[in-house]
């Protein structure tokens, strides 16, 4: 299959005319100005002469990029969208709405749910979605007949979408630091992280990764359990979105989230540290120094009042950004990147902290690769072939140009175009 392309982000920068050739879904070639990359088993490209890209017609109409990929979202949490921000509170009065949404819920209408907010995803241009999924069990704590019903769910769902999906399996065992699991959190929990991963284990699915809820989910003797269950698989785990949170674990354990996690054998490339709002000098460290990613939320995260997380202290240290619609009180990939620019010249009084490039990379590539899916987030030879268009004669990018900074700065989801099928 051929698909032609007006303008598209390619590995060296943003390039004009554009000839994808596909198979089975991958690409095998990319010919910009009569030059060819061909993947034929070795990575390397082969440099060619395509007459053929004069005179193509059928090109497909503005820039063409990767499909982003959405490292955390809780699909349930979409329902609360236009309910919670009737009236004041904070993080935990919200989580109480939350709670009430997912007492309620069952197989079917979170297939429902989920299938809805999925095809929202992939309408946006998402194509890869990491599903952060505690709600296990039934109202009273009781498995279903099949243990993992409500995940298989969210596969379908995914399935239903057309989205792919990294369905991370979360462990989920306490109310707090020494708290049982309290009300609808009898529905997140296993007992033990032994029979979590067990459970996990019967998925039998490749599609499953592994997370961590918090460290005040889940008591300091089993992290351990947790980590080596999840060893070879992406591993996430929400860090330090509160304030309250890093307070009850410097009581309970005279650590950080980010230093429990490290004495745990927690970090590394392998795992993705969601929102990291709230670190010290010595957290950023240890996530910079491990390699770890770092998934930053803004749209949900300003939502809830969480606070502005240190981006580009963590880049700089050495940790990886990605980002995630999470409650999705917006599901624009496009203001998430624009978001981690614009908050960091709130909190510093000045511009240009994160380059365009290094925000599609985020959404694009590094996102990917967090969730697993290595294969995917370039326009390159070899990669999958998962492709949004932005449209580049909207009311907000007409006279904007053909560039990364158009597509972070000027445009929003609603300039995604619907997906063209390769010729």
């Amino acid at each position: 299959m051929r698909m032609r392309l007006q303008h598209a982000l390619l590995e060296t920068g943003v390039a004009a005319g554009v000839l994808l050739e596909i198979e089975d879904g991958r690409i095998t070639s990319a010919r910009v100005d009569g030059q060819s990359r061909t993947f034929n088993g070795d990575p390397s490209p082969e440099h060619v002469r395509d007459p053929r890209l004069a005179g193509e017609t059928g090109t497909t109409p503005g820039l063409t990029l990767p499909g982003f990929a959405n490292c955390h979202s809780h699909a349930f949490h979409r329902a609360l969208r236009g309910r919670t921000q009737q009236e004041r509170g904070s993080f935990w009065t919200w989580r109480e709405q939350m709670y009430a949404v997912a007492a309620d819920l069952t197989p079917d209408t979170y297939f429902e749910l989920a299938r809805d907010t999925y095809a929202e995803m992939r309408a946006t241009g998402i194509t890869a979605v990491g599903e952060f999924h505690y709600l296990h069990h039934q109202p009273d704590g009781t498995p279903y007949d099949d243990p993992n019903e409500m995940g298989k769910a969210l596969l379908a769902a995914a399935d239903d979408a057309g989205i792919r999906i990294r369905l991370l399996d979360t462990c989920y065992l306490a109310a707090g630091f020494g708290r049982p699991p309290e009300g609808v959190q009898v529905r997140y929990s296993d007992g033990d992280a032994h029979a979590w991963a067990e459970r996990v284990a019967a998925f039998d699915d490749p599609r499953v990764g592994a997370a961590i809820h918090s460290v005040r989910a889940v008591p300091r003797d089993q992290l351990p359990v947790v980590v080596e269950a999840a060893r070879g698989l992406p591993l996430h785990v929400h860090v330090s979105e509160q304030v309250a949170e890093n307070e009850a674990c410097l009581a309970a354990t005279g650590l950080t989230p980010t230093q429990l996690l490290a004495e745990a054998g927690a970090l590394g490339a392998g795992t993705t540290a969601v929102h990291a709002t709230h670190l010290t000098d010595d957290d950023i460290r240890l996530l910079g120094e491990s390699r770890t990613n770092v998934c930053f939320c803004p749209t949900t995260e300003r939502d809830l009042a969480d606070g502005i997380g240190p981006a580009r202290r963590l880049h700089d240290a050495g940790a990886t950004l990605t980002l995630g619609s999470d409650s999705h009180a917006v599901i624009d990939m496009v203001e998430e990147m624009r978001a981690v620019e614009m908050h960091e010249r709130l909190v510093t009084q000045q511009r240009g902290h994160w380059s365009a490039l290094e925000l599609l990379a985020a959404a694009t590539y590094d996102g990917h690769r967090s969730l697993g899916f290595d294969d995917a987030g370039r326009i390159a030879p070899g990669q999958r072939a998962d492709l949004v268009t932005i449209d580049l004669e909207s009311i907000r990018t007409r006279g904007a140009g053909a560039s990364a900074e158009t597509a972070v700065f000027a445009a929003t989801a609603a300039d995604v175009l619907p997906p063209r099928a390769a010729r």
